[in-house]
């Protein structure tokens, strides 16, 4: 399937956006945090490949990423609670500042 043609940058990115767009929907945020630490990671990674067929492999591997995590924030969704992590709370700085 992708091995047949060259992959675009704009392809590329369209992908990376999409994936970070993806790591949105986690209303975890360790989950986030994850997610959009691990997409970034997996890009630096692989921005050097000149290879047709490792950049295509890699383009699959994504796409196959990209599937698992929409399926995940779905999932996760069912099952998550409301309360907000330390992390994401203001309160939780505004009165550590105070001490």
């Amino acid at each position: 399937m992708a091995s047949s043609y060259a992959i675009s940058r704009t392809e590329v990115l369209s992908l990376y956006r999409s994936l970070l767009r993806t790591a949105r929907q986690f209303s975890d945020y360790n989950i986030r945090e994850y997610t959009k630490r691990r997409t970034d990671d997996a890009f630096r990674e692989n921005r050097n490949l000149s290879d047709s067929s490792s950049i295509s492999a890699a383009f699959s591997d994504g796409k196959a990423q990209l599937d698992i995590a929409k399926r995940q924030a779905i999932v996760y969704s069912l099952y998550t609670t409301k309360i907000k992590s330390v992390m994401e709370t203001n309160s939780y700085s505004s009165s550590s500042s105070s001490s």
